[in-house]
Order: structure tokens, then C-alpha cells, then sequence
């Protein structure tokens, strides 16, 4: 395939590849708001005597997914907040349940320019509702849920210099004799919370009840794709929740919440996490703990539930229910650690096995360079060595196909208008000389799925958002503010298509299209991060340079073509 109809396909490929995301990102499944009366009636189990909350109902535990209703909301008290600060995040407490109804965190700002407001993960605010709460719920005697006051001995807390953790306790006691004391337990560097309620029996009977860990939000407002929202990170990515069992990693959109809830599925060693763009959220049980997980739709909420295994505390006995809860950043290389599983919440599809080996070699490229640029810069390189011999291959075969310039034409001009004998001759012309028409595919068709996967990496990994390279580019997850990579992409394209040799067969449409595919490709990568952008002009540079090269060799070793 000559490099003209390389360009061709790649430009398909890219373009094809944009209006896909397009149309889904517009007329895919998006989260839908149910009504109250649809998300009642989308439950896979019907209300039970619980119904009216988000508290599961004592015996049925998990079971209950009913709606909240105006006046049950009514009847909770006023609740006070604990500030909890660390060095990596500022975290709010409510005194109601010991839910955590704010975290911040303090090393991710909004906006580069603006260190003092860093991102806001979990928020009780209506606009933006993402909350974590843990709850008793108990057959044989009373439980505090997270809609229960707690009493907090402190309303303020701070990680002190040379201090390594804070305990965050809040207490609850009741005339029968339990009582539970509920413990946050924050770390420094660590966006992994432990949490635990102590169960504390005086009474004469035994008690007997589970502890429920639930995640629940709002769905954000829909984004507008467009052409260029393969580009727009936060329209595009995966947002809703995401569980680990047997191994495997499950993700479910809100949007499928009512017709494929997941319900009351038992499993140990996993975990459960609602995910957005870059942040997450999630509880990890105890390792080998056999929970039952669900997910439910509560008026405008979704809710994604672990429900541990029963304990009992004798008379005059204490038992602890132990769980992690980790608010913070898809820092891939660190959540492997924490959980089996964990890191992929850094989703990156079908192109998983590429990306997460390109994501693993960026890492340790930036450890040598500590710049994500030079990082992707040595990618390129690394990739260049990777691939050259079936680049050389193809540039071989286009050096040739391009000496042979001359004949091509002029069977062109024997056959004329019969393409059949213009074919034939043709490819008997290739026979003879040993040219392989095909050569530029293989390439293209190898970069191609690399191409897509650094997309990924650069759209999912929070190690790059907002990581500087150098002059103007402050921030390789957004586009180039002045142009500069896109148009040197497209100089590069104009020189690859004056050295590559124009298909005798190519009819003056494909012609002027070729023509044009420098703009189009510049206009496509003015709304690229900068970092995809800056991997794919230095690919194109080095592969011009490369071709350049090979093109001079074979014209210097090659004698003149006889004439056809």
C-alpha cells in the first residue's frame, strides 16, 4: 500500500474512531433521572416494611431499595460536621450516622492556576450529592444506622507535624445496653481511610446484626460530545459504580442501575466504588469477608451497597466490624497495593493490555526524566525502535515504489481507461521487482490500536492531568493553547507526503483529499491533549526522518529503471 492510501486509512480509521464516541457520548445510554414511582417499581425486590429510607430493613438486610420520601427526611435531626484535616486530605464528618459528607482533595486544584481549590470529591450538596456511610442494622435488638446521631468528643482535627495518624471516634449509646463507638482512622500520604465500629454489649441478651457500607450520588449533568469528544475527558469518561468479585472487574452505568441491578451477590476479597473521571471512591472489606453486594436507584440517588456478614456480641462481650474506605485519586501503581484489582479502576477499555504496559513504561520513563513530556518523548523513541524493521520495510517498499515512478505512469498511460490490464500490469511490474504495495498497512495497523490506548492513558491517568511539559504547554491534558504541535504535526505530513510516491491508480478525488489531509489532521489535533498531540508529532518527525533516510540509501544503491 503506498503511503498515500496510508494516509487514507489512518484518517478513516481516526475519523471513524471520533464519530463513534461522538454518537454514543450524544445518543448512547446516558444516565437517566427516574421519577419516584419508576425507581420503586425498576427494584429488583419489592419495598419492603423498611420502605420510605436508605437504611436496609433488619431482616432482609440489603433488600431494601425502596424511595425516600419528604417527610422521612423531615424527621431527622440537625446534624453538626467534624473537619478532619491531613496533609493529602480535608475531610468532613457528620455527627448524623458519622457519614462522610465532604472530602477535598488538597493535592488535586480545579484549575492549575488556582492551588487553593483543590478538588471536591465527596459533597452532601444537592447540585453535586456523593456520599460514604456505614450503618448497624440489627434482628434481634436496636442499631445505629447513618441517619442516627452520633456524639463526637472533637469538632476539629489535624494530622500535627511528626504525627503519622488521627483516631476520629464518635459514640452512641442506648438504654438497653449497647453501645458503639465508631472510628475513623486517617493516615498521613494516604487516601485510605480505616473505619470500625466497636459493638459494646452490657445488656443481659445477645445482640446480633450486620454492618452495611454504601456509596450514594447524584448522576452529573450530561456534556455535549460533538466531533471532538473522544478529546473532552470528562464527557467521555466512565462515571457510576464499579465492583471486584471472583477476580473480575464489573462497572455499571447509572443509566443500567434499574434493569441489570446487581443483587445481593455474595463476595470475598472484592470491593465496591462509584467512579468518575481521574477520582473514586470505594469500600474495601476486610480480605476473605463474604459480603453481599447491591445497587438500588433512590429518587435521584444511586446507591452501591456492601453488606457484611452477621456478628454476634454476647453479654457483656465486644466484637468490631473492620472496613478500609478509599477517597481519592485512580494513582494506579499505589491501589494495586491496597486491593487485588483496585488500579483498574483507571479504565481504559478494550484497549486494556496496551495501556496499562504504555501506562507502566510512562511511569518509570518520568521517574528517569521527572517530566511527563520527556516521558512521552522517550515513549516515542522507544516505540521507534520497537517497530523499525517493519517501518523500514514499508519505507523500503515506498523508496522503491517510488523510483518506479516512471514505469507506473507509463502503463498507466498504455492501459488508459481498462483497468483490468492496468491492474495486471501492475502488479506484475511489483512481482518482477519485488515490491510490496501492501508494506505502509502494516505499520499504520500496529500504531493504530497504540494511538488509541495513549488516548486512554492520557485521558484516565491522574499522574498527567495538569502535568507541565515545558514553555507554553503547562498542562499535556489539555490542547495546545497556541497551535504550535499541531501545525508542526502537519508540516510534518506535508514533507512525508512530498518524499512518498502518489498511487498511479489514486483518481483525483482521493488526490485532492490527500491534499487536505495535513489541515484535517491539524484541525483534529487542535482539540487533542497536548501530551497525544506532542507523542504524535515527534512519531511523525522521526518517521519522516526515518523514510528520508531509506529513501536516500535505496536511490543510492539502485540503478536507473529501464523504461516500461
Amino acid at each position: 500500500m503506498s503511503s498515500t492510501r496510508s494516509f487514507l486509512l489512518l484518517a478513516l480509521l481516526a475519523i471513524s474512531y471520533m464519530l463513534y464516541s461522538a454518537w454514543e457520548q450524544d445518543y448512547g445510554a446516558k444516565p437517566a433521572v427516574p421519577t419516584p414511582a419508576a425507581a420503586a417499581g425498576s427494584n429488583a425486590t419489592p419495598p419492603t416494611a423498611n420502605s420510605g429510607n436508605d437504611v436496609p430493613a433488619a431482616a432482609t438486610a440489603a433488600n431494601a431499595t425502596a424511595v425516600p420520601t419528604a417527610a422521612d427526611a423531615g424527621k431527622e435531626p440537625a446534624a453538626q460536621t467534624i473537619s478532619v484535616a491531613t496533609d493529602v486530605l480535608h475531610v468532613e464528618i457528620s455527627t448524623l450516622g458519622g457519614s462522610l459528607v465532604r472530602a477535598d482533595l488538597l493535592a488535586y486544584p480545579i484549575d492549575p492556576k488556582d492551588k487553593t481549590k483543590p478538588v471536591r470529591l465527596l459533597d452532601d450538596g444537592t447540585a453535586h450529592f456523593f456520599v460514604a456511610q456505614t450503618g448497624l442494622v440489627s434482628s434481634s435488638g436496636v442499631a445505629p444506622s447513618h441517619k442516627t446521631p452520633f456524639n463526637a468528643e472533637k469538632t476539629s482535627y489535624e494530622l500535627a507535624t511528626g504525627t503519622d495518624k488521627i483516631e476520629v471516634p464518635l459514640t452512641w449509646n442506648d438504654a438497653s445496653g449497647i453501645s458503639v463507638r465508631k472510628v475513623y482512622v486517617f493516615t498521613r500520604g494516604s487516601y485510605l481511610i480505616e473505619t470500625r465500629e466497636e459493638v459494646a454489649n452490657t445488656g443481659t441478651a445477645a445482640w446480633t446484626g450486620n454492618e452495611y457500607r454504601q456509596l450514594q450520588r447524584t448522576a452529573p449533568p450530561a456534556q455535549s460530545g460533538g466531533l471532538f469528544s473522544v478529546y473532552n475527558s470528562e464527557a467521555y469518561a466512565f462515571v457510576g459504580a464499579a465492583w471486584y468479585a471472583q477476580g473480575k472487574f464489573n462497572k455499571l452505568a447509572f443509566a443500567k442501575f434499574s434493569e441489570s441491578p446487581l443483587n445481593n451477590t455474595e463476595v470475598s476479597g472484592g470491593w465496591v466504588a462509584l467512579l468518575q473521571h481521574y477520582f473514586f471512591a470505594a469500600f474495601i472489606p476486610t480480605a476473605g469477608e463474604a459480603d453481599q453486594y447491591s445497587t438500588s436507584v433512590l429518587q435521584d440517588h444511586y446507591l452501591i451497597r456492601a453488606l457484611s456478614p452477621a456478628l454476634t456480641v454476647a453479654p457483656n462481650a465486644t466484637g468490631t466490624f473492620a472496613t478500609r474506605l478509599y477517597v481519592g485519586p485512580k494513582l494506579q501503581s499505589d491501589l494495586a497495593n491496597v486491593a487485588p484489582g483496585l488500579e483498574l479502576t483507571a479504565d481504559y477499555g478494550i484497549l486494556t493490555f496496551i495501556a496499562q504496559p504504555m501506562h507502566w513504561v510512562l511511569v518509570q520513563l518520568h521517574k528517569l526524566t521527572g517530566n511527563w513530556g520527556v516521558a512521552i518523548i522517550l515513549l516515542v523513541l522507544l516505540l521507534k525502535l520497537a517497530l523499525y524493521k517493519p517501518s523500514e520495510a514499508q519505507y523500503r517498499s515506498m523508496a522503491k515504489m517510488k523510483q518506479f515512478q516512471p514505469r507506473l505512469e507509463a502503463l498507466k498511460e498504455r492501459y488508459g481507461d481498462d483497468k483490468q490490464k492496468l491492474n495486471a500490469a501492475t502488479m506484475e511490474l511489483y512481482k518482477k521487482e519485488k515490491i510490496n504495495p501492501l508494506g505502509g498497512c502494516l505499520p499504520i495497523l500496529i500504531q493504530m490500536p497504540i494511538f488509541f490506548a495513549l488516548l486512554w492513558v492520557l485521558q484516565e491517568s491522574v499522574e498527567l492531568r495538569q502535568a507541565p511539559f515545558f514553555g507554553w504547554i503547562q498542562n499535556l491534558s489539555a490542547p495546545d493553547p497556541l497551535f504550535i504541535l499541531p501545525i508542526l504535526n502537519g508540516v510534518a505530513m506535508l514533507a512525508t507526503q512530498w518524499l512518498s510516491p502518489a498511487s498511479p491508480g489514486m483518481d483525483p478525488m482521493q488526490q485532492r483529499m490527500m491534499k487536505f489531509m495535513p489541515l484535517i489532521f491539524a484541525v483534529m489535533f487542535a482539540f487533542a491533549p497536548a501530551g497525544l498531540t506532542l507523542y504524535w508529532t515527534v512519531n511523525g518527525w522521526l518517521s519522516l526522518l526515518q523514510q528520508w533516510i531509506i529513501t536516500k540509501r535505496v536511490g543510492a544503491s539502485a540503478t536507473a529503471p529501464a523504461k516500461a
